[in-house]
């Protein structure tokens, strides 16, 4: 996914639990304040595309060349136009929902949420809570297993090179997944970790490092083969039998849809950026460069892996290459997935544990378990508020996605999965019909039929990928028993 969400504090619901705006002069009226009584916003065009491309660039690039490989050189290249293109036309419908009733003078949404909130009411900002959390929850289960996967690479890697190839080196993940899982429960107890000003830098870096590097390793593949492998219409049916083949290619529509959602943290970055000129004409200028950028990073990224690799793209880039030298170099890139992630969990997570303890001291104010902070001295760290019912819900969360992880291993499947479940609603069917309401658009207008049947168009995508991930998922479980998994 593109999920470098570290770069946005992604706070989902800490803007909404207290509301810091006071009465200020109209727009315009006071240097130092926006409209809203908070400090001036000094963002731009650049500094709004650095935000969105380090927050799409992310693991989602991992599975491009496999979905490329589906799909063939064709219809692979035309499928991640295609969603660039819905990417953008919806981000721009969205950028108009920053502001409610009129875009220039209107109240300021500083959230996904408060947007949904003011524009659409009622049952439908739960319906997008459950939808954001259970994605959030996803994730998590998504990037456990994904640094597993990198860990272990580099543990093959370095084995295989030492007896010189004579060892396949099978390794059970499970031990793998279990320290990321151990490492997580501790950061868990950072209170605002996602709030940390530098992991948005350490994050970008990383996954700027892993995805050049999968890119130049691509590159160099393609060129000691001597010739471009891969075909007009993807993996050949006999490699795969035709269902098969249906499936895998309903599925790679998912693991692109993953590379390019974050919609979720849209309405944040333009909560940033100065005015005038509106917010929604300088994040429509955003997006149009963020996403011109990532489609030819993803085009570069899924077709050379395709090129290198053909019918045998692996679901992950990185660990496709095998143990081909330099094989530091490799190691240097699954390093960088494992910091990445390890970080992005809590920026995923962190919104969800919030949720969860704000809504248990609103049920049980009086409860000391859920309310009370035990004040305790850490020597070289200083004083720090151990709050019992925060470490037991946040460690058994992440003991829950660790389980769930070893149980269902499967990177490209979950990764379709995830795409498949939080493209149509977060990227299309909220911003549609946010823009709907705010617009004022009349209903069986030409305007309203085509924002309904691009929808509608959508959430077909969004199921052949659903089903074709949890085709993959079940296919997965026919020949391999639950813990052990290794590679």
């Amino acid at each position: 996914m593109g999920d470098n969400t570290a770069t946005k504090n992604q706070q989902l619901h800490h803007h909404q639990v207290f509301d810091f705006s006071v009465d200020m002069p109209p727009q315009g009226g006071s240097k130092c304040f926006d409209d809203d009584g908070r400090l001036k916003r000094t963002g731009t065009v650049w500094t709004s595309s650095a935000h969105i491309i380090t927050a799409v660039i992310g693991s989602g690039v991992l599975s491009l060349a496999w979905a490329t490989a589906q799909l063939g050189w064709v219809a692979g290249p035309s499928v991640m136009l295609l969603f660039s293109f819905v990417t953008y036309y919806t981000s721009t419908l969205l950028s108009a929902c920053y502001r409610s009733s009129d875009s220039i003078t209107g109240k300021r949404n500083y959230t996904y949420m408060d947007a949904v909130r003011s524009n659409l009411g009622g049952a439908k900002v739960k319906i997008c809570g459950y939808v954001q959390y259970l994605n959030l929850f996803g994730v998590s289960i998504g990037y456990t297993i994904a640094s597993s996967i990198s860990m272990m690479a580099i543990k093959r890697s370095n084995c295989f090179h030492k007896s010189g190839g004579k060892n396949p080196c099978r390794i059970n993940s499970n031990p793998y997944m279990i320290a990321f899982g151990v490492t997580e429960i501790i950061f868990s107890q950072i209170p605002d970790f996602d709030q940390l000003w530098w992991l948005s830098i350490v994050a970008a870096v990383m996954s700027f490092t892993y995805s050049t590097i999968g890119l130049g390793l691509g590159i160099a593949q393609v060129a000691e083969n001597g010739k471009i492998m891969g075909s007009m219409t993807g993996i050949s049916i006999g490699t795969v039998t035709a269902t098969q083949k249906m499936w895998r290619s309903f599925q790679a529509l998912g693991d692109i849809a993953f590379a390019y959602s974050y919609s979720l943290i849209l309405i944040e970055i333009q909560d940033t950026i100065r005015s005038p000129p509106s917010e929604s004409k300088t994040m429509k200028k955003a997006t149009q460069i963020s996403v011109a950028v990532t489609t030819l990073f993803y085009m570069l990224c899924g077709c050379m892996g395709y090129a290198a690799f053909g019918d045998l793209s692996p679901g992950n880039l990185l660990t496709g290459f095998g143990f081909y030298n330099p094989y530091w170099l490799l190691d240097i890139a699954n390093a960088a997935i494992v910091i990445h992630l390890v970080g992005a969990y809590q920026v995923y997570a962190q919104p969800l544990f919030a949720f969860v303890e704000k809504t248990a001291a609103q049920k049980f104010p009086d409860s000391e378990f859920i309310t009370k902070d035990i004040k305790l001295r850490i020597p070289g760290i200083g004083p720090y508020n151990l709050n019992l019912f925060r470490m037991i819900w946040r460690t058994a969360f992440v003991v829950i996605t660790t389980v769930i992880s070893m149980i269902l291993p499967f990177f490209n499947d979950v990764v379709g999965l995830l795409g498949a479940f939080g493209f149509w609603p977060l990227t299309v069917y909220f911003p549609v019909e946010m823009y709907i309401v705010q617009k004022r658009i009349p209903k069986w207008s030409t305007r309203w039929l085509c924002l309904q049947t691009l929808s509608v168009g959508c959430l077909m995508i969004t199921i052949a990928a659903a089903a074709g991930s949890i085709a993959g998922v079940v296919s997965d479980l026919k020949v391999y028993k639950p813990f052990t998994a290794s590679y």
